[in-house]
């Protein structure tokens, strides 16, 4: 395979549970094991209004699934002519995290050309992970069109009876075909990672003969997060322009992690990004990890907002502490 120059995204496809669940079921459900909040309380702090829970039996696998059938089905392509499957997930669908959700996703799309998958676990920035490592394997001649999904269950692992962190995380699933092309499609990447600061957002628990250690929720330390977020997110989004020799001028959308509005907007005011060319899922989504991201760009992409030969910025924060961003033009 003759090594190309770029790798091109040519199709996107988006999946969601069936359980729509509003601001109001939450506040309901809380109340009942006597744990007060409020519609409001959870808009202005984050500006989620609802998200999507997996019923019970629906994994992490079926969610992907379904988004790489939509992909596929856009893309015109069977699942014999892809040759590469990344998932980007923190819930994978077993506890021991093998076998890879991207082995399990490949059996249930029944694909059998022996193409390598596996899952790239950076919690939230874990597309831009998924993304960049793909791009690489396409440029160095390792495949010619890649599968990656980022595929997330969190509600299996939130406390509810922590309002700080349950009401802002949801479930979902969305893919992107990345292509070999010799016109520019991925531009540029940058990725980060700082362990220090691995306690500040994090699933505690550990196993240990079989049994759980500790806890098996989501544990974030909010006001640490937040403040940690806005400084990367900055910082990462003008390293990579400057690696893809663009300028904000440049950039058609911003689609970050859907996380917190007030994240979103804190960093596209510091970038100069006008709000109406940020690219919000949050609203309807909740904060679906590794999923936020192809998530919001697929919602763009069938709207009609996000075009061909636009140039869109993508930028990602997680717990480990992760962080990256990526240029790239559709």
């Amino acid at each position: 395979m003759m090594n190309p120059q770029y790798s091109r995204l040519i199709a996107s496809g988006s999946a969601l549970p069936s359980h729509h669940v509003s601001n109001a079921e939450m506040v309901e459900r809380l109340a009942k094991q006597g744990i007060e909040t409020s519609d409001e309380w959870i808009r202005s702090r984050s500006g989620i209004e609802a998200r999507y829970f997996a019923d019970t039996g629906v994994l992490t696998s079926d969610l992907a699934t379904q988004a790489a059938h939509t992909a596929l089905t856009q893309a015109q392509l069977s699942v014999e002519q892809i040759d590469l499957i990344i998932v980007a997930t923190s819930t994978p669908d077993h506890m021991g995290s093998f076998p890879s959700t991207a082995c399990i996703v490949q059996h249930k799309l029944g694909m059998k050309n022996g193409a390598p998958a596996f899952d790239v676990q950076a919690v939230c920035s874990g597309f831009v992970y998924a993304l960049t490592v793909a791009d690489a394997l396409i440029k160095a001649g390792s495949a010619r069109r890649a599968l990656v999904i980022g595929a997330e269950t969190f509600s299996r692992i939130l406390d509810f009876s922590d309002r700080s962190t349950c009401v802002l995380f949801g479930d979902g699933a969305a893919a992107v075909i990345l292509e070999a092309s010799e016109r520019p499609g991925l531009r540029a990447s940058a990725l980060h990672a700082d362990g220090q600061h691995h306690d500040i957002l994090c699933v505690p628990g550990s196993l240990t003969k079989g049994q759980l250690n500790g806890s098996g929720f989501v544990y974030m330390e909010g006001q640490a997060v937040f403040k940690l977020a806005v400084d990367v997110l900055s910082k990462v989004a003008n390293e990579v322009l400057l690696k893809a020799s663009c300028t904000i001028a440049d950039i058609d959308w911003l689609v970050p992690h859907q996380a917190n509005i007030r994240i979103m907007e804190s960093t596209a005011k510091k970038l100069g990004i006008a709000p109406e060319k940020v690219i919000r899922t949050v609203a309807v989504h909740g904060n679906t990890s590794a999923a936020s991201i192809p998530l919001a760009l697929d919602a763009g992409r069938r709207d009609g907002r996000i075009q061909e030969d636009h140039t869109i910025l993508i930028e990602g924060v997680g717990g480990g502490f992760t962080w990256g961003a990526a240029i790239l033009t559709l």
